[in-house]
């Protein structure tokens, strides 16, 4: 018990300090960051991100942040930089170096290369009297008191203030580009916050079957339609317009009310004023409404037309839910 005791407290001090740190960033933060963002923002080519060790990999992830929120972003290791790679930058490029210290040997053969050319230099570092600081267009501090590592050696609390501050530049271009649900959808086609953005009622109900059976249909007509579809439901028609909905629960309460159910149809059994979902409204919003109404099926209805069915377990292979 005492064991697991340590192991908490130990973790909870390690959030502690890098949550402090966090808090004290926003401090840190000033015209420079503006003006950065600026720079990014109306910049005419990509955001190309360096750095090495620990902060090369932090890199990554904050490439991959603009890439998804409208910025076009590249990574390039420091290391590979001065062996060869160099050549990722382009003439329009905005560079990005992070470094704690702003002195490693890496980033002092980096930054003249850099300099050589017109592209403008962004510091993130920690250090704001560094090499790289000095040598910059532009500085995002990123200094932390010390290291959530017991020993202030391992990148932890560091890492965390550039991964943060690669955040807040990203959320600030993509508010400056009016970024939408929509253009994000474009980023994202694939996976659950792609589908949660783009698939729409008729891309699930099309791939269905469509259970339907006419108001004066026999019981025993309308289990077949609703074991054959498979989807727990059948529309009921009069005239070629929807009048109601006959779901396995309203069977298993036809046959806990009835001790006889010969001559009883559907409409006998039938909810009348089913609920209704457009083709045309996403996907996931079609699962608010089942979750609102206690229910896992919505038919799908176009003006007075009866398209289909869309369940929750469609939703839920869809990964939606």
């Amino acid at each position: 018990m005492s064991k697991s005791k340590s192991i908490l407290e130990l973790a909870k001090k390690t959030i502690r300090t890098e949550g402090d740190a966090i808090h004290h960033l926003a401090s840190l933060l000033d015209q420079q960051f503006a003006d950065a963002v600026d720079c990014i923002y109306r910049g005419k080519g990509r955001v190309v991100i360096t750095g090495i060790g620990k902060s090369a990999l932090i890199a990554s992830k904050i490439v991959a942040t603009l890439n998804s929120t409208g910025t076009p972003a590249i990574f390039m290791h420091a290391a590979d930089a001065i062996h060869g790679d160099l050549g990722t930058i382009q003439q329009k490029d905005i560079v990005i170096c992070i470094s704690k210290s702003g002195n490693t040997p890496e980033i002092k053969l980096l930054v003249p290369l850099i300099k050589v050319g017109s592209n403008k230099l962004i510091a993130m570092t920690g250090n704001t009297e560094s090499y790289l600081a000095e040598q910059s267009d532009f500085i995002l501090n990123t200094y932390v008191q010390k290291e959530a590592c017991p020993n202030n050696l391992a990148p932890t609390t560091s890492t965390t203030a550039q991964l943060v501050m690669g955040d807040a530049l990203a959320i600030c271009l993509l508010e400056l580009r009016g970024f939408s649900p929509k253009d994000f959808a474009k980023f994202h086609p694939g996976g659950t916050l792609g589908k949660k953005l783009y698939l729409r009622v008729a891309d699930i109900s099309g791939k269905n079957m469509k259970p339907q059976v006419e108001a004066n249909s026999a019981i025993k007509n309308v289990i077949v339609e609703i074991s054959e579809k498979m989807l727990g439901v059948a529309a009921v028609m009069e005239d070629n317009k929807l009048i109601g909905i006959v779901t396995d629960g309203d069977i298993r309460r036809m046959l806990n009310k009835y001790e006889n159910i010969n001559g009883l149809t559907a409409r006998d059994i039938m909810t009348k004023d089913p609920k209704t979902i457009e083709p045309g409204v996403l996907a996931v919003n079609a699962l608010k409404e089942m979750q609102k109404n206690g229910i896992s099926q919505l038919l799908v209805k176009k003006d007075d037309a009866y398209m289909g069915v869309v369940h929750l377990h469609n939703l839920i292979n869809e990964g939606i839910l």
